[in-house]
């Protein structure tokens, strides 16, 4: 589904990442972004068959190629990779889901899991790290994950985490701020005519983990319930 192009595309809009420069490559983009479109129909079908994905569209889950470039001091107008979101409702749906990242040269993966938590949800996590965290264990913890994502991105307090002690047996996983894993792939991998099997297979380990971070976020019931 994914070939050379859609890499070197993205190669060659990293060296000359500028509005003129895309205007007359336009095609080369429309290319890319109808095989990462097509790979990301088979990813809905597939997928589908382990969650709800009936009413989810490829266009909710692709992610524009434009920079938001308000707020930053890197005014590059476009990104220099294609992603895409599945999981009910696309992109925007407000729960965690599976994120694909395609950029060339080694820097595609499939990733997952609490990156922007908000207050509440950090507060939700850690409260079921102290009460009981043997369910996650059981989860990051078993050989097939661990060899798939064997490790944990994102920040890390550098003190204690208000409300519990130093020597707190599950310090460490208290102490996160975020809790991503990833798989990457190599560009052979991404061009291969077996790459979208790959993922589905990564995101059946991934699972488990964000079933429990959308129970815990949005699916718990509250105490008064």
């Amino acid at each position: 589904m994914l070939d050379n192009s859609t890499l070197q595309f993205l190669r060659d809009l990293k060296k000359n990442n500028s509005r003129e420069w895309f205007a007359e490559n336009r095609s080369r983009y429309d290319q890319a972004r109808s095989q990462v479109e097509e790979l990301v129909e088979f990813l809905l079908k597939e997928v589908g068959q382990i969650e709800d994905l009936a009413n989810t569209k490829v266009k909710d889950c692709i992610f524009r190629i434009h920079r938001d470039i308000r707020f930053s001091k890197n005014k590059d107008p476009y990104k220099g990779h294609l992603a895409a979101a599945i999981g009910p409702g696309g992109r925007n749906s407000g729960r965690i889901d599976y994120y694909i990242h395609i950029e060339p040269d080694g820097e595609s993966f499939l990733g997952g899991g609490m990156w922007a938590p908000t207050p509440e949800q950090l507060a939700k996590f850690r409260q079921e790290v102290d009460y009981n965290v043997q369910e996650l264990n059981n989860i990051i913890e078993l050989p097939e994950f661990k060899a798939y994502f064997p490790e944990i991105w994102g920040e890390t307090l550098k003190t204690t985490p208000k409300g519990y002690p130093k020597d707190h047996p599950e310090i460490e996983l208290l102490k996160r701020k975020q809790m991503f894993f990833m798989h990457k792939y190599s560009d052979q991998e991404v061009t291969s005519a077996t790459f979208p099997q790959e993922l589905v297979a990564g995101i059946r380990i991934l699972k488990p983990y964000i079933d429990f971070l959308n129970y815990i976020f949005f699916d718990e019931p509250s105490e008064d319930q």
